[in-house]
Order: C-alpha cells, then sequence, then structure tokens
C-alpha cells in the first residue's frame, strides 16, 4: 500500500502586525535611533563636504564685496572684531549625529504610532506595513517638497525670506500628506478590483494632487547666476541621499524587527509541542 505523504502546512501570506502599543513604540524608537545615526554618517561624509565648499564660496563672495580678500586679512590685521560662529563647523559636524539621532528618536516615536493605528485598516503583513508607511512618509515629508523646493546651501537664498519659504515648505509639506492620503483612499476604494488598476488610480491620484499643489503654490528661486551648478546639484543629491537614507533605514529596520519578534514567538510554542 502506497504510502501518502501529510500535506505540508500552508502559511499564511500576511501576518498581521503584532504586539502592544508599547512594544511598537520602542520598536520604532529603536528604529529611528539606528536610521538617524545612519543617516548622520551619510551627512558627514557626502553633504559635508558640499557645504565646505558652498561656505567657503559664501566668505570668499563676503570678502569681494567688503573691498578686501580673505589672506590680506589675514596678513595685514586679525579678526578679533568679527563675530564668532555660536557652533564651530567641527561642532556642527559632530552634532549632526546627536541631532539626527534624536531626530531619529522622534520620527520613530511617531512611526510607532502610526503603525499602531494602522494595522487596524490593512491587511498587509508587518514587514509590509512598515516599509509601505516609511515609502509614504518619504513621499510625503521629502519627496514632494524636495522637487518642488529643493534644499540649498549656504551662500544660495535670501535671509530676509527665510519666514516666507518656511510657510511656503510646511505647505507644501501638507501637500505631500494630502496627495498621498489621496492615492491610499482611491487605492483602497477600488478593493475587489483588478491590483494593477488599484495601483494605477492610487498612482494617478497622487500624481494630480500633486501637480495641482505645484501650479498653485509659488516658485522660489533665489540661486545666484554664478554660483557653481555643479555644487548646487551636488548638495541637493547628497541632501535627498541623507533624507532617503533616514526613511529606509527606519521602515527596513521597523520591518526587520518586527519580523524577529514575529518568528522569536512563534518558534517557542513550536519547541514546546516538540518536546511535548
Amino acid at each position: 500500500m502506497p504510502l501518502i505523504s501529510p500535506t505540508p502546512p500552508t502559511r499564511s501570506a500576511a501576518v498581521p502586525l503584532a504586539g502592544s502599543f508599547k512594544t511598537l513604540l520602542l520598536r520604532g524608537l529603536l528604529a529611528g535611533l539606528i536610521a538617524g545615526l545612519l543617516a548622520a554618517t551619510v551627512g558627514y561624509f557626502v553633504g559635508e563636504p558640499k557645504i565646505d565648499a558652498a561656505i567657503a564660496i559664501e566668505e570668499a563672495n563676503s570678502a569681494a564685496e567688503s573691498g578686501h580678500s580673505a589672506p590680506e586679512d589675514t596678513a595685514g590685521h586679525s579678526h578679533g572684531d568679527e563675530e564668532e560662529p555660536l557652533v564651530s563647523r567641527s561642532g556642527q559636524k559632530a552634532g549632526q549625529f546627536l541631532a539626527l539621532g534624536l531626530g531619529g528618536l522622534a520620527f520613530g516615536a511617531i512611526f510607532g504610532a502610526a503603525t499602531h493605528f494602522a494595522r487596524r485598516h490593512t491587511t498587509l503583513s508587518g514587514p509590509g506595513l512598515a516599509i509601505a508607511l516609511a515609502a509614504g512618509g518619504w513621499l510625503a515629508i521629502v519627496a514632494v517638497p524636495f522637487f518642488k523646493y529643493p534644499a540649498n546651501p549656504p551662500a544660495v537664498g535670501d535671509p530676509e525670506t527665510i519666514n516666507d519659504r518656511t510657510l511656503l515648505w510646511v505647505g507644501v509639506v501638507l501637500l505631500g500628506f494630502v496627495a498621498v492620503g489621496a492615492g491610499v483612499y482611491v487605492y483602497t476604494l477600488l478593493r475587489g478590483r483588478l491590483g494593477t488598476l488599484r495601483l494605477i488610480a492610487g498612482v494617478a491620484a497622487f500624481v494630480l494632487i500633486t501637480t495641482l499643489g505645484y501650479i498653485l503654490l509659488p516658485g522660489v528661486d533665489e540661486v545666484k547666476a554664478d554660483f557653481p551648478p555643479s555644487l548646487l546639484w551636488q548638495f541637493r543629491v547628497a541632501s535627498l541621499a541623507q533624507t532617503a537614507t533616514l526613511w529606509a533605514a527606519l521602515g527596513l529596520g521597523f520591518a526587520f524587527l518586527t519580523e524577529y519578534a514575529t518568528r522569536s514567538s512563534t518558534a517557542v510554542p513550536e519547541q514546546v509541542a516538540t518536546a511535548g
């Protein structure tokens, strides 16, 4: 009589995100701290050289406007009467690890709270939800604002318009949240339809809202004609790389911790059952 091999157990395609609010919050804090430190590392090695180059251009322009060059100042008289910066450049470079570490903790806490509330309205697995939320956060807070008002290095921008530019940046961040929310809403509204159709409709809603916002918001162009365009875009790419590192590490870190916790919790009952 032929032996009939038992059917292998089917694994669930999506394991819901488990854990208390406190657990998710602590998980987000850990992932956020790691993400902040990684982003600071990228900023230190990729972004800081571009900032140093922009500061050198700013100082050269200031020296030219005052009617003397920096070498003549050094040889002829001291800089004792000039206002010293509150924090030196070396202190700023080291301080970004503290600043982004604390910022990562804050983003991680918000991320953990967001996953707690979002898991009630999705069928995504824990890791899938973490990656989806990180992608949505990056789109809303980084991508949408960046392509409307990209980051500028020192020596670019009028100090008198900083308040207006700050308000415009807040407005474009709100636009990012509205665009991402509209895309998610349209995607969920078409539940039961073809997956590709839902995805196309969600992306179309996101692009439509973003395009309308870009048209309605005023443009800002304060880059001087003599500023090196290559340095400008190198700085902007470095800034984008730093923020992308933050959100990618946050999402992947939270997803890894979630999957690790899920496997650890399921391994213990299996070992007990085997021993029994």
